[in-house]
């Protein structure tokens, strides 16, 4: 995928913008792509027949003419109109920022719970699309499908096939969530199991805190969105007789598209029924307290706001040389780590064995009344 990126600008300050458009190169890269070059506009608000002026869609035609760039990638979501009329004018694939989203998604996704998720939010983004698309990208969708008379328009055959599968899988992914749920339901009785989830915004270091807490294999690259499917793994605390259950979920980005936070709902249940959140952030991010924000933010809108949460400041190892400039933390609620160095893991663990020992007595006190 070779990219023009297009940051459009309608009243965000200068810092954030910049933010914005690194994150989005950052997308561009795990999508296996190169940005080749950018264009930016400011604009009060948005065109409402291509989102940047028609001046601007010349520029990036004869830009991507002139470096052969195969995508053009915007970094806001578009309107089906505006898709449509950019696509005629600019000979390049057109993406908006869920779209990019969902490249990377489709390229990530190995168990068959995440791949219908990645599916049905494809669907549900492009549903509105069908009627302004010649059908290129649904033709996969298409092969086969039964009209209903001669009459029938395209996009209604389109449209239907599109909402059969929808159905489809939205069935399927039930059927996932009952028996996840079953799961989730025997660790939750259970008062010698602590339930934990891991949240973050994405790459902030969830799998490599995962593999160290449990010594265990996950794939980690220092990409957005590298690890998509949900894992589990836990940690057996002899000394207290007591099981410790981490559930590593999807990363989180700014403004998530709601097609993917409708579609993954069933890997959130994983945090909505944990007994502790660790919201792991990188602490060498210079935007850090934005993304922290941002996974809070995420979390509210689940209903999660309540949930005992311990911030997890990883990557220190990129800020202070080594362990001994580690200073002591401030708050009981949060933590300052080196998942790969190992920076006071044991401190985590010493958290983590006080939630599993307060939910054994807690559950005692139950029983009692």
């Amino acid at each position: 995928m070779r990219s023009i990126i297009v940051g459009v600008n309608t009243g965000l300050n200068p810092a954030r913008f910049k933010y914005q458009i690194e994150e989005l190169e950052g997308l561009v890269e795990a999508a296996e792509g190169v940005v080749l070059g950018k264009v930016y506009q400011k604009r009060e608000s948005p065109d409402p027949a291509y989102y940047i002026g028609r001046g601007k869609v010349n520029e990036i035609k004869q830009l991507v003419e002139g470096i052969g760039a195969d995508t053009v990638v915007f970094n806001v979501n578009l309107s089906p109109v505006q898709i449509s009329n950019l696509s005629q004018e600019i000979n390049a694939q057109i993406l908006d920022r869920t779209d990019l989203i969902l490249q990377i998604f489709f390229k990530r996704a190995k168990t068959k719970q995440a791949k219908l998720q990645v599916e049905l939010a494809y669907l549900q983004h492009q549903l509105p699309r069908v009627y302004n698309q010649k059908g290129k990208e649904l033709s996969r969708i298409g092969g086969g499908m039964k009209t209903k008379g001669a009459g029938e328009k395209l996009g209604e055959i389109k449209t239907r096939a599109i909402k059969d599968r929808i159905n489809k899988i939205k069935k399927e992914l039930k059927e996932i969530e009952k028996q996840k749920k079953q799961q989730r339901k025997t660790r939750e009785d259970n008062p010698n199991i602590l339930n934990v989830a891991l949240v973050g915004y994405t790459n902030a270091g969830k799998s490599s805190l995962l593999n160290r807490l449990t010594k265990r294999d996950t794939y980690i690259s220092d990409q957005l969105f590298a690890t998509l499917d949900t894992k589990t793994s836990f940690i057996h605390f002899p000394d207290i007789n007591k099981r410790v259950i981490i559930t590593d979920t999807v990363g989180f980005v700014e403004d998530m598209p709601q097609e993917i936070m409708d579609a993954f709902m069933t890997t959130l249940k994983e945090t909505e029924e944990a007994d502790l959140i660790l919201h792991v952030i990188d602490i060498s991010d210079d935007n850090w307290m934005l993304k922290k924000q941002t996974v809070e933010d995420v979390l509210k809108k689940l209903k999660l706001e309540e949930k005992p949460v311990i911030n997890v400041m990883n990557k220190v190892d990129k800020v202070i040389p080594s362990q001994e400039y580690l200073e002591p933390d401030e708050s009981e609620n949060t933590i300052t780590v080196s998942a790969t160095k190992g920076w006071n893991i044991d401190k985590l663990f010493d958290i983590l064995k006080k939630y599993a020992i307060k939910k054994g007595e807690e559950y005692g006190k139950l029983r009692i009344l």
